[in-house]
């Protein structure tokens, strides 16, 4: 079998799933599973034995034109680089890893059938989009995993806080979409085709007349998939849904999507010095700020969205800076540790006894009751923390060290500012990112909230994907020295300066906060309130979709009375309140974009209601008068008729002799 049919039977399979388990969920519901599990992990075999074949050398291109446009034609194409075959691995082994934990995390909910199908239909989507070698083919699995999202993050729509995000994050990326629609349209317009080899054969040539246009139109799709500001509220709010769907967007689906489309059309956004300016300073505030609301929160899955905020940061600095190697090494690194973190907190929702939104200052005792979540959660922590040797340790130092080289000029695919732009951004987030990462594990496992009854070990599925995923956390960045050839040739390993200067900072991050929480632990202990010990009638344990349906609290009163001991407001200060808020972005779009046009609607209601309606019951009334008055003239006498008769000849005789007279 060819490397182009396997690379087709790869996005096939879950779709095959998908739309079996939608038509076979309510009539053979013991097929659900299997057919969840089985045909995600066959597209996982077959995306290894594509990568082994491609080994990261030239491209595999292969296209069949549809139907002629009559315009720009359109082609069912692949292209198969280094890059596609490596990110299609990573999709293939976080959705294998998802929809195993699922049979375990969600087994006892009634719509598990139709969550499972849309899971393997999003993870054929997203293998659609890193295969295909064509922009509109791109745009349908791009579209395919905006629907998913909408229905995956609404996946408790009896809840208004799943309703509400779900609605969130649909608006948002089409709020990006609509412009990136047009972007598509433009670049195809000044290539002649939506082909991608195409497209980067008429950059090199210089035959896109508009690049600085294209590439900020294309961005705003972008800032809106990949969550990067100013477009980036809808994810920490798509925290209501299921807790493996999190684990599922942010790791290989959704999010990492535009990163993705940069790295393939990387040459388009260079071509245009402001483009890639624009771009840097959207990572460096996009790293900053999620870091610093990070550092604030104290639900454990909203730590985590803002964690992957950031990171997409890190990998928009990567390619703003013109070295898409790194960023695509970063997002298969972080794509690792990131699902690690979210099933890890999974298992720490189910044992804490809490809903989706699990409050870090409300835990305890959890280390001693879910070993498997505490050791593997700690691997991903320390690879989030680009702590050496793990994971995230060298990927992050591969985009530190392309802004280096940028900064110092010994690149010139984008301009030094944008190169000390990154850098900057990048070590200040590192600071902030060991810092937001010690704090939740000290919250996590060492805190000092109620302790929740047990309810025996989780399952077995659950545990096991556990440890799946902290391999790569562990060891992924220690194949850094083999992956040049499928990573355009550039080498990623870390150099002295960056590794010294970065390591260093998580180091001081991670103490500093470390330090923080001793002492806020050492004042709650001198005041009443300073401990909470565990209630001895505390209420068992509730699943997930029971707590966010009943909004049951964890421990009844008792959970009400957070952990004292946050390092996180000792460390912001008055910051505090306002990076908790997310620093307010959403309040700027209510009173920028919502007030507005609820106030438009308003007016527009009340022009329709008094004054076009209005004129609408008087045309109504003006009707019902005519048909009275011609319905009073109907009286039957044959005198009235005939008077009235006279009295119309007389009128007209005396008009007819006033017109004769006038003349």
């Amino acid at each position: 079998m060819t490397t182009t049919t396997l690379a087709v039977l790869v996005p096939l399979l879950p779709f095959l799933g998908a739309l079996a388990g939608l038509l076979l969920g309510r009539t053979a519901p013991g097929f659900v599973r299997p057919l969840a599990v089985l045909p995600t992990l066959a597209a996982l075999v077959l995306a290894v034995l594509v990568a082994v074949r491609q080994g990261g050398g030239k491209a595999i291109d292969a296209a069949t034109q549809l139907t002629p446009t009559g315009s720009v034609p359109i082609d069912l194409a692949l292209h198969l680089d280094g890059f596609a075959a490596l990110t299609a691995v990573l999709v293939g082994v976080v959705a294998s890893c998802v929809q195993i934990y699922s049979t375990g995390y969600l087994r006892d909910d009634p719509r598990y059938p139709s969550y499972a199908a849309l899971v393997s239909l999003f993870t054929s989507a997203m293998l659609l989009v890193v295969y295909s070698g064509d922009l509109m083919v791109l745009l349908v699995g791009w579209e395919i995993m905006g629907i998913c999202s909408y229905f995956l993050v609404g996946h408790y729509w009896e809840t208004p806080e799943a309703r509400a995000a779900s609605l969130k994050a649909f608006l948002v990326t089409k709020l990006g979409d609509v412009p990136f629609l047009i972007g598509l349209f433009a670049l195809a317009a000044d290539a002649g085709t939506f082909r991608i080899t195409g497209i980067l054969g008429a950059v090199a040539a210089g035959g896109i007349d508009h690049p600085t246009l294209i590439a900020l139109l294309l961005l705003a799709g972008v800032a809106g998939k990949s969550a990067q500001f100013p477009l980036h509220t809808w994810l920490p709010d798509a925290m209501a849904g299921p807790t493996p769907v999190s684990a599922l967007i942010h790791a290989a689906t959704m999010v990492a999507a535009g990163v993705y489309f940069v790295a393939r059309l990387l040459p388009v956004f260079a071509a245009s010095a402001a483009a890639m300016t624009v771009l840097a300073v959207m990572a460096a505030v996009t790293m900053v700020g999620s870091g610093l609301a990070a550092l604030a929160q104290d639900d454990i899955k909203r730590v985590l969205a803002y964690s992957t905020i950031g990171q997409l940061g890190y990998m928009s600095g990567a390619l703003a800076v013109g070295d898409r190697g790194a960023a695509v090494f970063h997002l298969l690194s972080h794509g690792a540790f990131k699902a690690l973190l979210f099933l890890a907190a999974g298992v720490i929702i189910h044992a804490a006894g809490t809903n989706s939104l699990a409050a870090m200052s409300r835990m305890r005792g959890l280390a001693a009751r879910i070993p498997d979540a505490y050791w593997t959660m700690t691997v991903a922590l320390l690879a989030l923390a680009a702590i050496p040797p793990f994971a995230g340790f060298f990927s992050k130092e591969a985009v530190l060290v392309a802004a280096e080289h940028t900064a110092l000029g010994d690149r010139t695919v984008a301009p030094a500012g944008a190169g000390w732009i990154v850098l900057v951004s990048g070590l200040l987030t590192a600071l902030l990112t060991a810092a937001y990462a010690t704090r939740l594990w000290l919250l996590a496992f060492r805190g000092r909230g109620a302790e929740a009854p047990s309810h025996g070990r989780q399952p077995i599925a659950m545990n096991a994907v556990l440890w799946v995923l902290a391999i790569p956390s562990l060891a992924f960045g220690l194949t850094v020295g083999v992956l040049g050839d499928w990573f355009d040739g550039h080498a990623l390993t870390p150099t002295v300066t960056t590794a010294v200067l970065g390591t260093g900072i998580a180091l001081v991050g991670g103490l500093v906060t470390y330090g923080a929480w001793r002492h806020t632990t050492a004042l709650a202990d001198r005041t009443p309130l300073g401990a909470v010990a565990a209630h001895p009638e505390a209420e068992p344990a509730v699943s997930e979709a029971e707590a966010i349906a009943t909004h049951t609290p964890a421990y009844g009163d008792i959970a009400a009375a957070p952990d004292p001991a946050d390092p996180g407001r000792l460390l912001l200060g008055p910051l505090h309140r306002h990076a908790a808020a997310g620093f307010h972005v959403d309040a700027v779009y209510s009173a920028l974009f919502v007030r507005p046009v609820r106030a438009a609607a308003s007016l527009v209601s009340f022009l329709d209601r008094e004054v076009v309606e209005t004129y609408v019951r008087g045309a109504g009334s003006g009707t019902n008068l005519l048909g009275w008055a011609v319905r009073r003239a109907q009286t039957g006498n044959v005198q009235t008729y005939l008077s009235a008769l006279l009295a119309g000849s007389v009128v007209l005789a005396i008009a007819a002799v006033l017109v004769a007279a006038g003349a």
